[in-house]
């Protein structure tokens, strides 16, 4: 199972080609998304203020931290004060090793210790979401178990998430488990809680042939934040489903306009995150640069 850092490393590849692959063109009708970094990819050197001020020359607007993490949260607060740049969200750091959907109570009691944590941390920051993968489906878990313990772990922290006013954003990536917006929907309507909702990447679900749009659209008000990226069925092999994300924002197989179209039809303007590899000033400026082209900033 690749983790969650081996694969943004993965969609590091190829993002220096100069053009896109499609034509975005100013629409007044477009949502109105804020631009935002996972902070790891912020490279180099440097305190969370430098990184800010760096992210704020460059025309982000926000960035996700991970929690449980060695950051300092102090000192991003400081930073936040200083420059404006908004920490939106906080990404659960241990939901692939400790997962909820893991055979041994005690691997799931570390999970879910894991997202309380995250919980906490969003609020002491100032985040309103907690990014949660629920669980995995492997040899050993299967798609009924992995729904059923994941399920009785989340519920657990639904006290946590509504004193800490933090939203718990479950994420679906390629971990077997929910591939179908319905499947989604009724994942975050079974806790019938204001505290659940979906995070969603338009890249991963292209491999399971639904049209990200259709996903945006069945999701409607439960969707709270998405990622940004770009994966080309054609760089993807059989051997190697990742080599897809070889590619740059823009260049893959995303019908970005229909994207934004939906966003727009279900009232969602709020945070749209790279999950890129990192780098320094430059490869960050074209990351901006090519969120910009998409979303109809420039």
């Amino acid at each position: 199972m690749t983790n969650r850092r081996e694969f943004i490393q993965l969609a590091a590849c190829g993002v220096a080609a100069a053009t896109l692959n499609h034509s975005f063109a100013a629409d007044p009708k477009l949502p109105k998304l804020k631009k935002a970094v996972k902070y790891g990819m912020v490279g180099g050197k440097g305190t969370p203020k430098e990184k800010f001020e760096l992210l704020k020359k460059l025309n982000f607007q926000g960035v996700e931290i991970d929690s449980p993490s060695g950051l300092k949260l102090d000192e991003l607060l400081a930073a936040k004060d200083a420059t404006g740049i908004q920490i939106h969200g906080v990404v659960d750091s241990v939901h692939w090793n400790d997962t909820l959907s893991h055979p041994d109570e005690k691997v799931r009691a570390k999970g879910l210790a894991g997202l309380r944590t995250a919980i906490k941390d969003a609020k002491i920051v100032g985040a309103d979401t907690a990014l949660l993968v629920p669980g995995v489906v492997n040899k050993t878990v299967s798609f009924e178990q992995c729904w059923e313990r994941s399920t009785a772990e989340v519920k657990k922290a639904l006290e946590n998430a509504e004193k800490a006013g933090v939203k718990i954003a479950i994420e679906v990536v390629w971990n077997d488990f929910i591939t179908k917006p319905e499947q989604l929907v009724e994942y975050v309507d079974q806790f019938k809680s204001p505290w659940v909702g979906a995070y969603f990447d338009c890249s991963n679900m292209l491999r399971y042939g639904v049209p990200a749009a259709t996903w945006i659209r069945k999701l409607g008000k439960r969707m709270l934040k998405f990622d940004f990226k770009g994966y080309s069925a054609s760089k993807a092999t059989p051997d190697n489903m990742y080599a897809g994300f070889k590619v740059g924002i823009g260049e893959g197989d995303e019908d970005w306009p229909e994207v934004l179209k939906a966003c727009a039809e279900v009232g969602y303007n709020s945070w749209a995150t790279a999950e890129v590899g990192g780098g320094d000033e430059k490869w960050l400026a074209d990351v901006s640069t090519r969120m910009d082209k998409i979303l109809g900033l420039k």
